[in-house]
């Protein structure tokens, strides 16, 4: 199987959908339009799709529907916080589900695409075929810990000294809580630096070996705002989540088929929630790659997530 993304296409439909008095969102096609229905929901929260996220899936199989999610990427406002929340998020995919009149489709995420994808088909499981799942992030207290208390922090000590300082001495204590507040200020300027430092935190320990261009990637204003605001908004609202509700709601996509891809040293998300999920998920394969941490640009990781996606079609199509 190769660990290399089907070739560059472009999406044969674009749009933009509103779904409030407020939001608009970015829809694209691309791929087959006769072909099975997938869509995708990128990470973060506040990150955005970008054009290889139609590459790992192949043309002539699927129809490939990506959308950037409130306040990201091409959709507006940018990353507005106002009438936010993961049950907004999972109207709009059902939103653009009718919108685009298809009965039933394919779900995959990654990273917080694999939360959101998971609340999705727990509330809708009569239109989602499968899910396609690389990263998985269960949202709970102890997943948020792991982050942004005394998990990742042992592997990457300078980077997170780095992080924690930039922090002022007032509000330190509450990491997570201290970054919503500089970057949700009045202080133009001090919003950009908070965003910045925030996603650097993600971008460092998001790869098996250091990536610069990953991080300089994050640090872009408009990408580093979003996720920087967006991510802090939902974290300190437990991701609109009950702790633990996604594995309670396991029960309501038992007869869904999965497929779950991640990364043996993923240090952001670890491996154990994948290992979690499937136990709690017995439709659910699998497939820990041995060189990969949480990226979904890394060799292991990309041959996992094409071979998930032609199994998910040869099984759909059989």
């Amino acid at each position: 199987m190769s660990n290399t993304l089907y070739p560059e296409i472009k999406p044969y439909s674009t749009f933009h959908l509103s779904v409030s008095s407020l939001h608009s969102l970015y829809v694209e096609e691309s791929g087959n339009p006769e072909g099975l229905p997938v869509v995708f929901l990128h990470g973060g929260p506040g990150a955005g799709c970008d054009a290889n996220h139609r590459r790992y899936f192949d043309p002539k199989d699927y129809r490939i529907i990506l959308f950037d999610q409130r306040g990201c990427g091409r959709s507006t406002p940018h990353a507005a916080l106002q009438d936010n929340t993961t049950q907004a998020l999972i109207s709009d995919i059902e939103a653009i589900r009718e919108h685009l009149n298809i009965q039933q489709w394919v779900v995959a995420g990654g990273s917080w695409g694999t939360t959101l994808g998971l609340a999705y088909a727990q509330t809708y499981p009569q239109q989602v075929l499968g899910l396609i799942l690389r990263g998985i992030f269960l949202c709970r207290q102890a997943d948020l810990d792991w982050l942004y208390g005394a998990g990742t922090r042992c592997f990457f000590p300078q980077e997170w000294q780095a992080f924690v300082e930039f922090l002022p001495s007032a509000l330190s204590d509450d990491v997570i809580a201290g970054y919503y507040q500089l970057v949700t200020s009045d202080d133009a300027q001090m919003r950009l630096k908070a965003a910045r430092a925030w996603a650097t935190w993600e971008g460092r320990p998001a790869t098996l070996l250091p990536n610069a261009a990953l991080v300089g990637h994050l640090c872009e204003e408009k990408l580093a705002l979003s996720l920087a605001r967006i991510s802090t908004h939902y974290f300190t609202q437990h991701c609109f989540l009950h702790n633990q509700q996604l594995l309670t709601d396991i029960g309501r996509i038992q007869n869904i088929p999965g497929m779950i891809v991640h990364g043996r040293y993923d240090m952001l998300c670890p491996v154990d929630n994948a290992w979690i999920l499937q136990k709690n998920w017995p439709k659910a394969n699998l497939d820990i790659v041995a060189d990969a941490g949480h990226s979904a640009g890394e060799p292991g990781i990309i041959r996992g997530l094409i071979k998930a996606a032609n199994n998910m079609a040869g099984m759909l199509s059989g």
